[in-house]
């Protein structure tokens, strides 16, 4: 579904104003521990992924998602990382701003045929890791890595410096 009731609301009111909008993202291998990506259309190609309706847990949005855009059934696995901030920020032809807020999990496919539900993607396709087409987001090299059990989320450690000088706080080593 290319935007929800909810979403659509929320245009109504917000116009094309930036809207912070939680999402899910996949990493889903086939059997030579290739990615599936999905073309969209346009320069940039995309996980599958989507945004998270109120009241649905994310790793249950994924599956929603995944299903919607591959006729894939999948099981998360694994949650790989949590993204956002202004990186992660796109203005659609529509002129419609958005900052995700992205969950991406590592996902097995239980069931079903490779194949558009919603009309969203113009391609989907699976690429090594090294041969992956544009992404609209960029997402750390990090995910895209087999083996990896850990999550990885971003982080600088000058942050916490930054909110001791915005909070006055006084360093207590």
């Amino acid at each position: 579904m290319p935007m929800s009731t909810y979403y659509q609301n929320l245009r109504q009111k917000t116009g094309n104003q930036l809207l912070f909008t939680p999402s899910v993202g996949a990493i889903i291998r086939d059997a030579s521990g290739r990615i599936l990506f999905q073309d969209p259309g346009g320069p940039f190609w995309s996980l599958p992924a989507g945004a998270i309706e109120p009241g649905e847990p994310p790793a249950k949005a994924v599956i929603r998602e995944v299903y919607e855009e591959t006729g894939l059934i999948v099981r998360p696995v694994r949650l790989i990382g949590c993204f956002g901030g202004e990186a992660f920020r796109l203005t659609y032809p529509d002129q419609n701003q958005v900052e995700y807020i992205a969950f991406i999990f590592a996902c097995d496919v239980l069931e079903g045929t490779l194949t558009a539900i919603d009309g969203e993607s113009k391609q989907l396709c699976y690429f090594d890791r090294k041969d992956r087409p544009p992404l609209a987001l960029p997402y750390p090299e990090h995910i895209f890595e087999t083996g990896t059990e850990s999550s990885f989320f971003e982080w600088e450690e000058a942050w916490i410096d930054q909110l001791k000088m915005q909070y006055s706080v006084k360093d207590e080593h």
